[in-house]
């Protein structure tokens, strides 16, 4: 006994009926959102502002200000050690005014991070020759008390 559909409702509802449907690849859904990443990446990558890593590792004091440092991008580095960098450059304290002189605007406000464990001696020697370079204000950079560097 043998029986023929032609053309009824049920005329498409066989597994090879029409060769239309095909199966929906499951990767489809997410080369969009791959798309999106990359492009938010690219994004924050090129708008993002980077900061320049200092020459050699400097803890600042701690301190009970509340205040920020204002926007100013020159600062000076003593290190626990002595050292003396300006501008992510390392450099000796004889050549510190040339530089400052090469970089700093008038009413420009240096910044200066000094290590904690850095000798006092040798901070005020930075400090007085800032001073003798022209430099008029100055913001000692410290981290608040009880936070981490």
């Amino acid at each position: 006994m043998s029986v023929l559909n032609h053309g009824g409702k049920g005329a498409r509802r066989g597994l090879f009926a029409s060769g239309r449907h095909r199966e929906r690849n499951s990767d489809e859904g997410i080369i969009p959102l791959i798309n999106v990443v990359f492009l938010l990446l690219i994004f924050f990558m090129l708008a993002g502002k980077l900061s320049q890593i200092d020459p050699f590792e400097v803890t600042p004091p701690d301190s009970a200000s509340e205040s920020l440092p204002d926007g100013s991008t020159l600062t000076v580095l003593v290190g626990a050690d002595g050292r003396i960098a300006f501008d992510g450059k390392p450099m000796e304290l004889d050549a510190l005014p040339a530089a400052l002189a090469e970089h700093s605007k008038d009413g420009a406000v240096l910044r200066l991070k000094a290590d904690q464990q850095a000798e006092a001696d040798r901070v005020i020697e930075v400090m007085e020759s800032l001073r003798a370079a022209g430099i008029e204000k100055l913001s000692l950079l410290t981290t608040k008390a009880g936070t981490a560097p």
